[in-house]
């Protein structure tokens, strides 16, 4: 019996696009006492295998934590294979603002000791006691109220983009981390304030509002379903957003824009900018905020060491990236000294800038199939680099070059060059360079044009 994944995720891209249906990105949690997680997990893994969802979960003793992608039209299917546990019946999904059908391209379900690492004994205290739910229009109501202390329980990296009016953001990197800090901040309003508090989807609320009765507060509330369903609501009601900017989250698409207010500064060059990239050194692979003129001249790096590194051959590359002292060094969040204009703790509530309104994701409806992925784009240049991984491509196609930030962009293959020399087909396995006007980035898929 299949308990993991068989394909790649470019394969699974590839029969996402041929298969053409329209895919929905959401999360959800739910806190339970579970006996044998273990067996949970592989009962998920099951039944969601065969419906086609994608997604990142977490299970543990203490109940489930998820964000997946499912197919449109399995989504009452999947609500079957929740609703056949008692403690997910009616469970609340958080439906993305933003829709991309490549958030998440493998089904990973992992046992954990908690579902979110919050670094506390819930034997010390009772969790189900928690702060009282409020709706998007409560929460405003409450904003407004003088005697209303707001605190955002997200990491310095997601508040940076996107937070509430007032909010007290921590410069944190992990939730368990802002516990205690707030908790000795806030010492003395235990009795006579409103201490509101909110985080992306509501799960991490959930604990913290407990934790924070437990310790005294009188009057502890929380943001229903986070800042998703918070979203969800002002725009199908009609209701005025005090959370300003983006909202973070964790599938490769790295935020969803909720407000057209920009509050955050390229970590580079310091202009207005709340676009999240990962370094494309593999050996740092640093999360920072990068502008596009930034992102052309260091071509996805933050710092010119980086620079330098992704242009060594790549078996230099990856001796570099041997060892645990430099393992250790990848993934951090946002913190660098080569990051010049980062901001933590104390942010702005005022823009910096207005969002320009553009519609990258509007699909080009053309029969196509997948024969290539992006791997760099030398911006002097203007020279793009891809991997053909299915098929072959020739001299006179047209292609479709996709990616979540890229947009879809149609052009025809004039001239193409296989490890220098020009040529006029690629097969499977040649790395191509050729031509392009525009910036492409790794996530980039080549797609060719069928004939209808």
């Amino acid at each position: 019996m299949q308990l993991y994944n068989t394909l790649s995720a470019e394969e699974r891209a590839q029969l996402i696009d041929e298969a053409g249906k329209q895919r929905l990105t959401l999360s959800f949690y739910a806190y339970a006492n579970l006996s044998d997680p273990k067996k949970f997990r592989d009962e998920l893994f099951i039944a969601w295998n065969q419906l086609d969802a994608l997604g990142r979960i977490y299970v543990a003793h203490e109940g489930i934590n998820a964000q997946m992608s499912i197919p449109a039209d399995n989504l009452e299917a999947f609500r079957e294979t929740l609703e056949a546990y008692d403690f997910m019946k009616g469970i609340r999904l958080n439906v993305a603002v933003e829709q991309d059908d490549h958030s998440f391209l493998k089904l990973t379900i992992k046992v954990r000791n908690k579902i979110v690492a919050d670094g506390l004994n819930d034997d010390t205290f009772d969790v189900t006691n928690k702060g009282i739910h409020l709706k998007a229009q409560e929460f405003n109501d409450l904003l407004e109220d003088p005697n209303t202390i707001v605190v955002d329980f997200r990491n310095h990296y997601e508040s940076e983009v996107g937070h509430f009016e007032g909010a007290i953001t921590p410069d944190v990197e992990t939730f368990r981390e802002s516990l205690p800090i707030i908790n000795e901040q806030l010492q003395d309003f235990k009795e006579d304030k409103n201490l509101l508090m909110y985080c992306t989807g509501g799960i991490r609320c959930e604990k913290a509002s407990a934790y924070f009765k437990h310790q005294g507060f009188k009057n502890v509330f929380q943001l229903e379903g986070g800042i998703i369903e918070y979203t969800r609501q002002i725009k199908e009601e009609n209701i005025e957003s005090k959370f300003i900017g983006k909202n973070f989250v964790f599938d490769h698409r790295l935020g969803e824009r909720i407000t057209d207010d920009i509050v955050s500064q390229c970590h580079q060059c310091g202009k207005p900018c709340d676009n999240h990239t990962n370094c494309a050194n593999d050996a740092c692979h640093l999360l920072f905020i990068q502008c596009d003129e930034c992102k052309d001249a260091m071509e996805n790096c933050c710092s010119a060491e980086c620079l330098e590194i992704t242009h060594l051959p790549q078996e230099e590359q990856v001796r570099l990236r041997k060892g645990l002292q430099v393992g250790n060094k990848v993934f951090r969040k946002g913190k660098s000294d080569a990051l010049t204009f980062k901001k933590s703790g104390d942010l702005p509530d005022k823009p910096l800038a207005k969002a320009e309104k553009k519609n990258i994701r509007q699909k080009i409806a053309v029969k196509k199939t997948l024969v290539g992925k992006a791997e760099h784009y030398y911006t002097r240049s203007k020279i793009a680099q891809f991997l053909i991984v299915n098929q072959e491509l020739s001299v006179g196609d047209m292609v479709l070059i996709s990616g979540p930030t890229t947009g879809e962009q149609q052009v025809t293959i004039t001239e193409i060059f296989v490890n220098g020399s020009p040529c006029e087909t690629a097969k499977n396995g040649d790395q191509i360079t050729f031509e392009l006007p525009f910036r492409i980035r790794l996530s980039d898929r080549l797609y060719k044009i069928l004939e209808s």
